[in-house]
């Protein structure tokens, strides 16, 4: 089993910035990827961002490209999410997730992950 605990969501105005933190325990990662999800309200759920524990292969979807940054701390075992140039359509609750690396055509899904998180609220205001 693996826990994932996110932190560090809050309220923020547009164009301001955010990092969340995801703290993984319960197994070695070393095999895994790690992703950062959202769901806004009345949407379905959507990634993010991913990164291999063990390598630096990332993937970001389109719409925060060039704004978002996904990295990871071997020693705290720790996945951080680091958000800038935030705008209200970044409204969301995120979370963390965890799976077995199968491939980046898994990674890139919503359903190719086996542990996540609560979640945490990020609200954007214009």
């Amino acid at each position: 089993q693996v826990q994932l605990v996110e932190s560090g969501g809050g309220l923020v105005q547009a164009g301001g910035s955010l990092r969340l933190s995801c703290a993984a325990s319960g197994r070695t990662l070393s095999s895994y990827v790690m992703g950062w999800f959202r769901r806004a309200p009345g949407k379905e759920r959507e990634i993010v961002a991913a990164i291999i524990w063990s390598g630096s292969n990332t993937y970001y979807a389109d719409s925060v490209k060039g704004r978002f940054t996904i990295s990871r701390d071997n020693a705290k075992n720790t996945v951080d999410l680091q958000m800038n140039s935030l705008k209200p359509e970044d409204t969301a609750v995120y979370y963390c997730a965890a799976a077995l690396f199968r491939g980046w055509d898994t990674a890139r899904g919503t359903y190719g992950y086996d542990y996540w998180g609560q979640g945490t609220q990020v609200t954007v205001s214009s």
